[in-house]
């Protein structure tokens, strides 16, 4: 018996150090993690359960998740099962409406969860999740309505834990180009205003857009439409206009569009004229930031642009990007427009609950904070952790922001958001007025069921 106990003993050694050889940062080793957070994970003593997530992370997104789910399992002793699929929106309504979904399922966009929830798909959170989301998140109110839904009887629960965050309110320039013509960064939209009109009359050129994306062409003007709206309007407004509370006809809305135009629609500003914005592809309009000499100074667009930079850019150095800044004179705040992911439960597997416990726990952030993608608005993170000083500014936004909001576009229905809206701004780029392109969108709003 003494040698079975021995063996026995060996065994568990054997795991528990092969268990800590998959950690991608052993424990205690690095001053700048809360290990603290983690050792507390472990009084959710959880062995030989097990946990099914589903999402849409693939390829090296698929492999982070899984360097931050491991500390959960190796915490708490839960076996955690992790399948990304390109098709998510699809297959979790399949799995869901079958009666076998997965324990938790990371969601992209609200607008799917909040009708998963409706249905009676997703499982409520635990009592005092939202107040959490708003107590630790900077724009905290905000980030806890995405997860808030309707359920089927009629009550609004908090269903989903916002997680993962990208930015879109942002402008990406040269640093060596603003140094070289004597620019310095603008602090306000009034500042920004006022660079462009400088640029133009130093004989240069301020801005590079395009709007060609192949059958999604025009969805980079909705961006700065609802960037726009947050610049001009109170969030409340923004709200009520993603629901069609207040109509695309609305001359607040009309306002926004036209703000947009006073960029894009001016040859002077834009590099090849205000005809060439329609036709000149996302991917390559930033391109016009490295020619020498500039063909523009500014760029503005979201946090994954430097993909289509010119090989061996190096962000900070050959390009940086600033926020695209609030009206000092509207007394708005400092309103941020991006995305996020949301996690929910829709089973009531114990382990899942666990699990929405560990995401709000520093640790569950800065592993994948110290690696590659990833920001978050979780105020009690050490920001010293990101992995590259561009995801640690860009987390700086996000902890400064007043006001979050999500992509617009994506959160309408899909003929308005990814059509109507879409082609509006391609006719509108054209020349069409404001208010034409508005009421055309909001005529085909009112033909959905």
């Amino acid at each position: 018996m003494k040698s079975l106990y021995l063996s026995a003993a060996v065994l568990a050694l054997a795991a528990g150090a092969a268990a800590a050889q998959d950690l991608k940062y052993a424990p205690g080793e690095d001053a700048r993690f809360n290990w603290a957070s983690y050792e507390a994970l472990k009084s959710m003593d959880l062995k030989g359960q097990k946990l099914t997530v589903l999402g849409p992370w693939l390829s090296a997104d698929k492999d982070l998740v899984e360097s931050v789910i491991a500390y959960f399992e190796a915490a708490t002793g839960v076996e955690v099962d992790y399948a990304g699929s390109d098709s998510f929106e699809q297959q979790i309504v399949i799995d869901a409406e079958a009666g076998s979904p997965p324990d938790v399922a990371v969601f992209p966009q609200p607008g799917l969860a909040a009708d998963l929830a409706k249905k009676g798909h997703l499982k409520p959170l635990a009592d005092g999740t939202e107040q959490w989301i708003k107590d630790n998140y900077a724009a905290g109110d905000s980030w806890a309505a995405y997860g808030n839904y309707t359920g089927p009887d009629g009550q609004a629960h908090q269903y989903a834990f916002p997680y993962k965050a990208d930015v879109k309110s942002l402008v990406w320039y040269v640093p060596e180009n603003f140094e070289d013509a004597g620019y310095e960064v603008p602090a306000s939209m009034e500042d920004l205003k006022a660079l462009t009109e400088q640029i133009v009359a130093d004989g240069g050129t301020p801005w590079c857009i395009g709007l060609g994306s192949g059958g999604a062409t025009g969805w980079p003007a909705t961006d700065w439409v609802e960037d726009m709206m947050l610049r001009l309007n109170a969030p409340e407004d923004y709200d009520a206009w993603v629901k069609n509370d207040v109509k695309f006809d609305d001359p607040k809305v009309v306002a926004a569009i036209d703000a947009f135009g006073w960029f894009a629609r001016n040859d002077a500003f834009v590099a090849g004229g205000a005809g060439a914005v329609a036709s000149t592809d996302f991917r390559d309009s930033p391109k016009g930031l490295f020619a020498s000499p500039p063909q523009c100074y500014m760029h503005r667009q979201a946090s994954f642009i430097p993909s289509f930079f010119p090989e061996g850019t190096v962000i900070g150095q050959d390009a940086d990007f600033f926020y695209f800044p609030a009206y000092a004179g509207m007394d708005l705040g400092q309103p941020v427009l991006g995305a996020g992911t949301m996690f929910a439960k829709l089973t009531e597997n114990p382990a899942a609950d666990a699990f929405i416990t560990f995401l709000e726990s520093p640790i569950a952030h800065e592993i994948w904070m110290a690696q590659t993608g990833f920001v978050t608005p979780y105020k009690a993170v050490n920001t010293d952790v990101y992995g590259d000083e561009t995801l640690k500014k860009m987390g700086e936004i996000l902890l400064n922001a007043t006001t979050f909001r999500f992509d617009g576009s994506d959160l309408m229905p899909g003929a308005i958001g990814a059509g109507a809206f879409w082609t509006g701004m391609v006719d509108y780029a054209g020349g069409k007025p404001a208010g034409d392109v508005a009421t055309s969108i909001q005529a085909t709003w009112d033909t959905l069921k």
